[in-house]
């Protein structure tokens, strides 16, 4: 069991946990009192007995329609929160969450016509937002791509005999998938692409691609909620990230934030609005040259010493953080 913190204020007791592809797992949560979210939201989980260690999962139920609150998890080798999720939490113990988060969901969105897109993990909001429209908005017309590695990779794989999908398998294509990555004849495949909105989310590449393809397709709405992977030094391409208090250094592709690049390391790091405006990722820079879009709750002597919002700061060299 771990401990409540300030920004996760609800108990959760685990009712079961299920197995979905060789890596990921759902845990299904029953809590007692009234939790109100969205569907496509996330929350913040307090990992551990660790009462600072914080993470973010998205919430894969589907609020009025799923039975349990769920969090779908991918086991990432070394990843503190998702080893200690998928590997130590049985039946029976508690978690604390945040109140929900995020503007990734479709329940105030007027269109009659959606698009969603996903690879990997990216499905488990999506998933969420299909078993909303298919409750709420029976009338849109919805179609779903399905990007994984192979066709053990694929999430929520009965739950998807309910739905129209089209699923894409990197490696392994068998019957009822479409072999490689996602292209452009996909898309093009897809009935009134122009007319719909389109939701993405997955890792950072396969969302630079979809919103830069579907844009020059003529595609006016474009919604994302990335899942970030780590950049490799062997790329040549990025910046090297210090972290003292960890003893930890890191690479991070050029463009991404300061709080992307801590969580696609695995480096522990508060977050909730992620917009400049809460305050909680406030990070120390020690050396290095990097630009800020929001100082909403910083105050002039935290900015002299180097304090950031790490959500608003964007890496122009290597830096070194506290």
């Amino acid at each position: 069991m771990t401990m409540p913190t300030p920004l996760c204020p609800w108990r959760m007791q685990v009712h079961h946990i299920h197995q979905e592809t060789p890596d990921v797992w759902t845990l299904s949560l029953i809590c007692h009192d009234y939790y109100p979210y969205r569907a496509g939201q996330y929350a913040l989980v307090s990992i551990g007995h660790q009462k600072e260690t914080l993470r973010a999962y998205t919430l894969s139920s589907t609020p009025g329609v799923s039975e349990y609150i769920t969090l779908t998890v991918r086991r990432i080798e070394n990843g503190s929160g998702s080893n200690w999720l998928t590997q130590q939490v049985k039946r029976g113990d508690y978690l604390w969450l945040s109140d929900a988060q995020g503007a990734f969901t479709c329940d105030t969105l007027a269109s009659n016509k959606l698009l969603l897109l996903a690879a990997g993990c990216g499905i488990t909001p999506v998933m969420s937002m299909r078993r909303w429209l298919a409750a709420h908005r029976p009338d849109v017309d919805v179609q779903v791509i399905y990007s994984v590695r192979s066709p053990q990779d694929v999430i929520f794989a009965d739950e998807w005999q309910n739905y129209p999908v089209t699923l894409v398998a990197e490696s392994q294509a068998s019957a009822g998938f479409m072999a490689g990555r996602l292209t452009q004849a996909m898309l093009s495949a897809v009935p009134d692409l122009t007319e719909r909105t389109l939701f993405c989310c997955g890792p950072a590449p396969y969302m630079e691609w979809v919103e830069n393809t579907a844009r020059e397709m003529g595609v006016l709405q474009v919604f994302k909620e990335p899942f970030f992977t780590p950049a490799s030094p062997a790329a040549g391409e990025g910046v090297m990230l210090t972290k003292l208090s960890a003893a930890k250094t890191f690479f991070a592709a050029h463009g991404d934030s300061l709080l992307q690049a801590l969580e696609s390391n695995q480096v522990a790091v508060n977050a909730a609005c992620r917009e400049g405006v809460c305050g909680c990722c406030k990070t120390q820079v020690l050396a290095g040259e990097y630009s800020v879009s929001s100082t909403l709750t910083l105050t002039e002597q935290e900015i002299a010493e180097g304090y950031v919002l790490a959500c608003s700061c964007q890496p122009l060299s290597d830096l070194v953080v506290a």
